[in-house]
Order: C-alpha cells, then structure tokens, then sequence
C-alpha cells in the first residue's frame, strides 16, 4: 500500500472514530433521533450540492433513478444510516464514547457471518476462528470497562451491537445491489431515504430546550466531517 493510501486510511479512521465522540457530545442535548435526522438531512443536502457541481464521481456512473430503485435506496438507508445511527446516539446516553467505539468495532464480524450466510463467501476455518476471537475481545472489553453491568447498560450494549449488525448487512446487501452509482451518487441515495425514515419520529421527540453551543458545533462537526 501506498504512504499516501495509508494515510487516508487513517485520516478517515480519525474521521469516523471521532463521530463518536461528537455524537456523546450532542445526544444529550438533541436525543438520538432528532441529531440523527438532522445528521443525514444535511448531510444529505451538502453531498447532493456537491454532486451536483462536480458531476457525475465516474464516467460511467448512472443516474440516480429513484422511481425504479426507491425500494434498494430505502434498504440501505434504513440499515447504514437511519438504524445503525440512532442506535448508536441511543447507546451514548449510557456508555462511553470509547466503548460504543469499540462495540462497533465487530461490523467487519457481522459482516463475514451475514455475507457466508447468505452464500456470498465461503465461511473458512480461519475464518471462524478470527470470528470467535474478534467477539472474545469485545467481550472481555465489555466486561473489564468502567462500568457496572446493569440492565440499562446492557440494553445500550445490545443497542450498539445491533448497530454493528445492521452496518454488516447494509455492506453485504449494498455490493449487490448498488452497482454502479459512483460513491457520492449511493452517499446521496442512502442519506437522503434515512431522512424520509426518520423525519416522523424526529418530529414526535423534538426537545424540549435549547441545545447548547457545545451540543450544536458537535452536530456541525459530525455534519460536515463524519457523514
């Protein structure tokens, strides 16, 4: 791999770790499905802008066509944003930032279980194995954290794990079938169905106080830089 490449890597690992960070911040503040709508809607409106300036990421790239692949676009909405989003800011109001991290650290797990089950890849020994040990580590992780095992915390974990879960189907279901839309193109598609989803139950849990300035820029910096 190239140094540039690896650079990236862990620029955009940067990038996305600090999400939650900037989620622990705001939760309270918004409640996670109120920041989460608002997270995709505009993030939603700035990609597309984006997309539209700058044209199509790849020559070969198809318009979106929504009446044709809604129903693609919905899934992968529900599963990689509006789902696995507020599941996670659901989570923060319990765990720390650095656990709901590493909770969600098992998506690639997730994702080779969901993809053998579904016959996309053979399920490996070694496979199996890297499995089994991956969950381990989140386990003893979880055990040996700060915090006492309560009732709450153990449904805030489940909630992250399901998060994780829903992460690794979104993968699986996405690599076959959304072909050829260029990476801003399914950015937009996804974002954009996550906020029809959540625009309902955002509106029956608004606030009911105003956000502090800390809560607001966190929701800024998750806007323009995590999403």
């Amino acid at each position: 791999m190239r140094p540039w490449s690896v650079g990236a890597l862990l620029l955009l690992g940067a990038i996305w770790g600090a999400s939650f960070l900037f989620i622990g911040l705001a939760v309270q503040a918004f409640g996670p499905v109120v920041m989460m709508f608002l997270r995709v809607t505009a993030a939603g409106a700035i990609l597309a802008g984006l997309a539209r300036v700058s044209g199509p990421a790849e020559p070969s790239a198809v318009g979106l066509a929504w009446r044709r692949n809604w129903r693609r676009y919905a899934v992968v909405g529900l599963l990689n944003c509006a789902l696995p989003f507020t599941l996670i800011a659901f989570s923060e109001l319990r765990l720390t930032v650095s656990l709901a991290a590493v909770l969600n650290s098992t998506t690639p797990l997730f994702t080779v279980l969901i993809a053998a089950l579904s016959g996309g890849q053979p399920l490996a020994m070694r496979t199996i194995l890297g499995v089994l040990l991956g969950i381990l580590g989140v386990a003893v992780l979880v055990g040996a954290g700060p915090l006492t095992l309560t009732l709450d915390l153990g449904i805030a974990v489940l909630a992250s794990l399901l998060a994780a879960l829903c992460y690794g189907g979104a993968t699986v279901y996405a690599a076959r079938h959304l072909t050829g839309l260029a990476p801003i193109q399914a950015s937009v598609a996804q974002l954009s169905s996550a906020a029809v989803l959540l625009a309902i139950p955002a509106m029956v849990t608004l606030p009911t106080s105003v956000p502090s300035f800390t809560a607001v820029g966190a929701l800024l910096a998750l806007i323009v830089l995590s999403t």
